[in-house]
């Protein structure tokens, strides 16, 4: 016990000492520690702003989808010309119920088919950035469960292909002027649809598109009512509508419909069955249990969609498979890769820091030698004297450490009030400051510590 007290008085004049030399010359001691304290605001406030966007990044990919797995289906080739992903109709719903029997990873999946054609609401019009088919575990796998208003359609609505939609906010401001849509009948090549939910807003994704410029439906009702056709097979110019759609101006050329081919007999049908057209869709929307079992869920998803569509062992699967941890890591690395540039520019502020206080401890040795030389003469050991000047290098580094994480919640602060930035503060960094700034203070302070204890006493005492 007495051991320790006497460790403890002896370190406590120490730092009354440090202090006290500190104190000497308070200017000379603030531009010193300078470099210091931008050092470490650098990297305090770059590493809040870059936690910040890392938590918005993560916010929005989430808001794209728990856990979100897209089910995409394969290009199509003809005479060795590929004609681009998705230009083969490879999907079914057939494949959307054998996922949630048969792959335990998965939580939801949805078929969503896609439009994109005009929405007319008396007098005004609309085209939504999104326009999707799809069943009501769309707005599980979307995180999408709470709507603003109203409520969404139902499985009873798939399967009768009844003619409802839920509606993004974007419509809702556009088509509605912000009143409530619920209730009213809206025209999708002129097939009224009754509006009877609105989704609650999510803003902008990642690649700056509007998450709320959407309309769902029943994909039966978009894939038999409106487009019959997969996206691919649309023209777009023409709004998505299919031969068979609603002609408002009436038939300008009519034809004569002839009967060119006899009709089949019942025995002829039997005997010479012909080939049936299976309904695609455009997508299939899957989540993951947890982000953990995502790569579980993808293995699962590919063996279960390989076996349904009787593609054996190395064969080239008609589907692709993407989910959010991909785009995650993507700008992830980007988001990681700025951080580390701008942290390795502030390090350099603070080797610049570490230089400046090793050339003023070296002054300093300078101008104390004759109290360096008095010390000695007392008793003082060569390990004594470098403890000290090591004890005032590492108490100035601290002091500038202190200074440069106060300034940096400042600046942090005001970047994210003036410019909107997020931030989120970093106990990890503040930790990692003041240790680095420790390592600065007793590498940069050896050399002139152990000068220091090198001095010959008499050459001290004798020096003018």
């Amino acid at each position: 016990m007495n051991h320790f007290l006497q460790n403890f008085q002896r370190n406590k004049r120490r730092l009354q000492t440090a202090a006290s030399a500190l104190r000497r010359n308070v200017m000379r001691s603030l531009l010193t520690m300078l470099g210091i304290v931008i050092g470490i605001m650098a990297v305090v406030s770059i590493t809040e702003i870059g936690n910040g966007a890392s938590m918005t990044l993560g916010k929005s990919i989430q808001s794209m989808g728990a856990n979100l797995i897209m089910v995409m289906p394969g290009a199509a080739a003809a005479a060795g010309i590929t004609q681009g992903a998705g230009s083969s109709p490879t999907l079914t719903p057939a494949d959307v119920d054998a996922i949630i029997s048969q792959c335990p990873a998965v939580a939801a999946a949805a078929p969503v088919v896609q439009s994109r054609t005009q929405v007319v609401y008396g007098s005004t019009n609309w085209v939504p950035a999104n326009m999707y088919g799809t069943t009501p575990a769309y707005l599980q796998i979307r995180d999408w469960k709470n709507l603003e208003e109203g409520e969404c359609f139902t499985d009873q609505d798939v399967r009768n292909a009844n003619k409802v939609c839920v509606i993004g906010k974007t419509l809702v401001t556009e088509l509605f002027h912000d009143c409530s849509p619920i209730g009213e009948s809206i025209r999708i090549q002129n097939v009224p649809f009754r509006v009877i939910g609105v989704l609650s807003s999510k803003g902008a994704n990642v690649m700056g598109m509007d998450q709320d410029d959407i309309l769902l439906t029943p994909w039966t009702t978009l894939k038999y009512r409106v487009s019959g056709s997969t996206l691919g097979q649309v023209n777009q110019s023409t709004g998505g509508a299919s031969s068979n759609g609603i002609n408002s101006f009436g038939d300008p050329y009519p034809r004569s419909h002839v009967e060119f081919y006899p009709t089949l007999t019942v025995d002829q049908i039997a005997n010479t069955p012909r080939q049936t057209r299976m309904t695609t869709v455009d997508l299939i929307f899957a989540s993951a249990i947890t982000t953990e079992r995502i790569p579980q869920a993808v293995d699962q998803i590919n063996t279960t969609l390989m076996q349904t569509h009787l593609i054996r062992s190395g064969e080239a699967a008609d589907f692709n498979l993407r989910n959010m941890t991909e785009l995650s890591a993507m700008f992830g690395s980007t988001t990681t890769l700025m951080t580390s540039l701008l942290l390795v520019i502030a390090g350099i502020s603070l080797l610049v820091g570490g230089v400046g206080i090793m050339n003023i401890m070296l002054v300093s040795v300078t101008e104390r030698t004759r109290e360096i030389g008095l010390r000695m003469a007392v008793g003082a050991k060569a390990r004594d004297i470098m403890i000290q000047f090591l004890v005032e290098a590492i108490l100035l580094c601290l002091i500038g450490a202190a200074i440069g994480i106060g300034l940096a919640r400042g600046v942090s602060m005001l970047i994210s009030m003036l410019l909107g930035w997020p931030i989120a503060a970093s106990v990890p960094a503040i930790v990692a400051a003041v240790t680095v700034s420790i390592l600065i203070g007793a590498g940069f302070g050896f050399y002139p510590a152990w000068r220091a204890s090198q001095l010959d006493p008499i050459d001290a005492l004798r020096y003018e």
